[in-house]
């Protein structure tokens, strides 16, 4: 793990997102689980070797599944915004096989059909202190990326654990954003209240304001682009002639490139079906 402040670690080597731990006197703060069972397992013997063991609370930064498959085999206290806590209410209580790909990273991996997790047990709606020594951990609910999407604070040292709000280098994941409202979360990361914090994204580790800008600018885009369709009375199949666009500028890894647009052709898609007005057909006899 990569000790990025006194006590603040994270973790950019196991499979899904980039994962957080806080020691404190009375234990850890964890963001976010690791899904394949033996990364949970070095992660725990991670953990141990930090001493705190014994009070650990697992906060989920939102409801993806490469966030929340692990959250059973942690084995602690789990918090979330009290939209995941519904998200979980909603699911059945174990993994079911998918008929179809959404571009997720626990998708490339067999095995996890019948995975159980856990369900929030403390949830909160708009902020919640955790009060641990000298330095206080908050967690805000920023909308945008997804439901119930969280950021976790630690103002005395200046850094943010801010889930899927930037996804650096890859396709976000569009089919449960609001991308106005992501768009202002993301104004708010740009100002000066925030200028000297260091930024942990989920899909990137640590990033830069210009990545910050980067994403904005990007769903910029992706929304002109869906607004012109719906502007034509389009249907959401049409979101597909955007893909070769909204692709063109990532630096595809090897062997991510199906991947990577069926998350973006999945994502697209479902973002138009919900938000964007498909407009009634002129009526002749009005």
């Amino acid at each position: 793990m990569q000790e990025i402040a006194p006590n603040v670690f994270i973790e950019t080597n196991y499979v899904g997102v980039t994962i957080g731990a806080i020691k404190w006197s009375r234990g850890l703060i964890l963001v976010d689980a690791p899904f394949l069972g033996e990364d949970v397992r070095s992660y725990r013997s991670s953990l141990a070797s930090l001493g705190g063991t014994s009070n650990i609370m697992l906060v989920v930064l939102d409801a993806h599944y490469d966030r929340t498959l692990g959250t059973k085999a942690m084995d602690c206290t789990i918090i979330s915004h009290e939209k995941v806590a519904q998200v979980f209410r909603d699911r059945p209580i174990s993994l079911k096989p998918q008929l179809e790909s959404t571009g997720a990273e626990f998708e490339q991996h067999d095995g996890l059909s019948g995975t159980r997790w856990s369900a929030p047990e403390i949830t909160y709606s708009q902020r919640m202190e955790i009060h641990c020594d000298d330095h206080p951990v908050v967690l805000e609910h920023h909308p945008g990326p997804s439901y119930g999407a969280t950021w976790v604070l630690l103002p005395g040292r200046q850094i943010i654990f801010i889930g899927d709000a930037v996804v650096p280098g890859a396709p976000p994941f569009l089919s449960y954003a609001d991308i106005p409202a992501w768009l202002e979360t993301l104004d708010l990361l740009l100002t000066s209240q925030y200028k000297n914090h260091t930024i942990v994204s989920s899909r990137g580790g640590l990033i830069t304001h210009r990545q910050v800008k980067d994403q904005a600018h990007y769903l910029t885009h992706v929304l002109k682009e869906l607004n012109k369709i719906s502007s034509r009375n389009g249907l959401p199949e049409d979101t597909e002639k955007l893909l070769p666009g909204l692709l063109k500028d990532f630096k595809v890894p090897p062997g991510r490139q199906s991947q990577y647009q069926q998350r973006l052709a999945y994502g697209l898609y479902n973002y138009y079906a919900k938000h964007c007005r498909v407009l009634e057909p002129d009526n002749p006899e009005a």
